[in-house]
Formats: structure tokens, C-alpha cells, sequence
């Protein structure tokens, strides 16, 4: 797949603090591409960057070829963004805002029109047409906000943690937007905490880091950079900190820890591991619930580039 997207050398500082760091990346024509990292790891700067709505101190960026800028219509018309944050018209029914949005990108009334309908469709808001944004739930406010963000069906879509505390009903449909999305031919940068809808969604992932690039590829690539090979998690009741002390001494051990009666065991090698914790149990007689062997997630992998420190 060609490049829609090249971001080369980009650099960005807020007094004297890189906020994008020697950042070069590529998005494909066609993909879903799942941008990753914890809080203030230079996400929101990069997409900013690349619609021309932050000025960046060194670098080059292009989109369908050509260099942005901030007057380059052409291409911005081409773009859709979908912010964290939603942004609608609070005195303009449903239809009104999504006709709002559009006819900033297409004058013609007939296919405005079919692109509405289209919109509505695609977030099922259709029995919703004639409501206002304070008579909608949270669900169907978000979904708003992504109809009114692709409505002029753009080549290039960014969503920017589209379903941050929506009810699953929604969450679901809202995915299932952006998988059509796809099939319809659009290029989608995704942003989000949820690391099991980049697992769903996205054909390549980029977890970026102070600016940086710690890593990209597939999942299946990314999960082959985890140490760890086997997660082994038990439910029981009680375990004192003399059992967890001993069962961290076991072979291949990397580390384990006990909450919220979840025992979670983590092995840099998976042979024989369960076995292991098994004949721990029975031997000093610790009742379980379940138990059950996992291999490393994409959260795992996640945390062991990005560290476990909260963030601001």
C-alpha cells in the first residue's frame, strides 16, 4: 500500500521540553492504524502537527504527496477529525449539527443530503434525527460527534478515543462504524487506552513514548517483544506473603503479585509452568478457584515499553 501520510524528523517544543522528538512515521492508504501511549507521551501534539494546527520546529510532513499547510484546502477537505472531546451545537437538532458539519465540505443540497442519511446510518442515530444534543445519552452524543466528523466522507480519519465511557451497546456500534469505515476505502489514525480495541481494530500499531517510537508492527509482532511468555493467573481467596515470596522463587519466575483475589504469576519461559503452580498449591494445601495460562497481551507489551508509573 502507498503512503497517504509521511511525517519525516518531526521535532516540537514547549519551552525547551520536546514534546515530539526526531518523530518520523508513515500511515498507509487503507489502514487502520492505532496510535498508541500513556499521557503526555506526544499522541495529540503529532496528530496536531500533522493537520497543520500546530506549528512544529524542524521536519516535513505530507499527505497524498503533498507538504502541509495550514491554507492547503485541497487536501484538509480530504481530512476528518473526531476529537476526544464532543463538539456539537447544543441549539441544532441531531440532523441540523451532522448538516452543519458536511455543508462546511459540500454545497451541493442533494448529496449533502445523501451523505447525512449515510452518517446517520453508519452510527445508528436515524430514529434520532430530530433530537437535541441535551435530550441524547452519553452513547448516542459520541456517536454524533463521529457522524459529524465523517459525514463528508474523507479519505483520511482520525478518532481520538471515540469510546471513552460510553455504555457497550454503543461501544459496539461505534466499532463497527469504523470497521465500515474501512471497508469503504477510508485511512483511519486511531488513538485510545483500550488496548483490546486496537487488538480488533487496527492492521498496524505505533506506541510512541516522550516524542519517541518505542515500537510498531502488527500485534503479533509487538507481543513477540514482551519478556514474559506465560501469564498464569489463579483466583483464591487468601495467600499470604510468605506463599507469594516462594512462589516468585519458582524457575522462570519474572515477577508475581497478589490483589483483589487474583494471583497473577508472569514466567520468561512457557514449559511446565502450570504444572509448577499446581504442584505449589496442592503441596501447601492453598485452595483455588480457577486457574487458568495465558499468553502476553497487548497491554503487557504496552506497560513493559512504557513503563508501570502513573502518569499525569
Amino acid at each position: 500500500m502507498a503512503n497517504c501520510i509521511e511525517v519525516k524528523n518531526l521535532t516540537k517544543d514547549y519551552k525547551g521540553i520536546k514534546a515530539v522528538d526526531d518523530l518520523s512515521i508513515e500511515v498507509r492508504e487503507g489502514e487502520i492504524l492505532g496510535l498508541l501511549g500513556p499521557n503526555g507521551s506526544g499522541k495529540t501534539t503529532t496528530i496536531n502537527c500533522i493537520l497543520s494546527l500546530l506549528k512544529f520546529h524542524t521536519g516535513h510532513i505530507t499527505i497524498f504527496g503533498k507538504e502541509m499547510r495550514p491554507d492547503l484546502y485541497e487536501v484538509k477537505r480530504e481530512i476528518g477529525v473526531v476529537f476526544q472531546d464532543v463538539a456539537v451545537f447544543e441549539e441544532l437538532t441531531v440532523y441540523e449539527n451532522i448538516d452543519y458539519f458536511c455543508g462546511l465540505y459540500i454545497t451541493d443540497k442533494e448529496k449533502r443530503k445523501n451523505c447525512i442519511e449515510k452518517a446517520l446510518e453508519l452510527v445508528g442515530l436515524e430514529e434520532y434525527k430530530k433530537y437535541y444534543p441535551k435530550q441524547l445519552s452519553g452513547g448516542l452524543l459520541r456517536r454524533l460527534n463521529i457522524a459529524c466528523g465523517v459525514a463528508h466522507q474523507p479519505k483520511i480519519i482520525f478518532l481520538d478515543e471515540p469510546t471513552v465511557a460510553v455504555d457497550p451497546q454503543s461501544r459496539n456500534r461505534i466499532l463497527e462504524g469504523i470497521k465500515t469505515l474501512r471497508k469503504e476505502g477510508a485511512t483511519i489514525i486511531y488513538t485510545t487506552h483500550y488496548m483490546e480495541e486496537v487488538e480488533i481494530l487496527c492492521d498496524r500499531i505505533i506506541i510512541l513514548d516522550k516524542g519517541k517510537v518505542l515500537a510498531s508492527g502488527t500485534t503479533d509482532e509487538l507481543k513477540k517483544l514482551a519478556r514474559i511468555e506465560e501469564k498464569i493467573s489463579v483466583e483464591m481467596d487468601t495467600l499470604k506473603e510468605k506463599n507469594l515470596k516462594e512462589i516468585e522463587s519458582l524457575n522462570n519466575v519474572l515477577d508475581c503479585y497478589y490483589d483483589d483475589k487474583l494471583l497473577v504469576v508472569s514466567f520468561l519461559k512457557g514449559k511446565n509452568n502450570l504444572m509448577a503452580i499446581l504442584e505449589y498449591l496442592n503441596e501447601h494445601k492453598l485452595k483455588y478457584e480457577k486457574i487458568y495460562s495465558e499468553r502476553p497481551t497487548l497491554n503487557d507489551v504496552f506497560l513493559e515499553l512504557t513503563g508501570k508509573e502513573l502518569r499525569d
